[in-house]
């Protein structure tokens, strides 16, 4: 299995926002869509402010890969169902990275809605 390299985890990490763009059923890259991602350990964590609802978030579980860019990084990558023991750590790590934007900003992705499409970025 690919794994991120340190450079990669500390500019998407570091960033503020990421653009996303999973892929359509025909193979090609969707409009970018900004969202915010958080680093937990040596793993990239995405979540949808619209919950499992989210068109960008429907479209990623669909076809399982995309492409992001955020940091200096631009790659492809495979979305996978984040493990439901780790949203403590997410939930802190959006807390901890957004926290400056207030609690109209950060409670919405730290509820349980948003929760539920928590995913993890994968490089390949």
């Amino acid at each position: 299995m690919s794994t991120w390299t340190e450079e990669d985890l500390v500019g998407i990490g570091e960033a503020d926002e990421l653009a996303i763009s999973p892929r359509r059923a025909n193979g090609s890259d969707s409009r970018p869509t900004t969202i915010w991602v958080v680093r937990v350990g040596d793993d990239l964590f995405v979540r949808s402010w619209h919950g499992v609802s989210g068109a960008w978030y429907r479209r990623a579980r669909a076809t399982g890969r995309g492409r992001i860019r955020a940091g200096g990084v631009d790659r492809e990558v495979r979305f996978a169902e984040a493990d439901a023991g780790l949203r403590a750590a997410v939930d802190r790590a959006y807390r901890s990275k957004y926290g400056r934007y207030g609690e109209a900003y950060v409670g919405p992705m730290v509820s349980d809605d948003a929760a539920a499409s928590t995913l993890q970025l994968i490089p390949g």
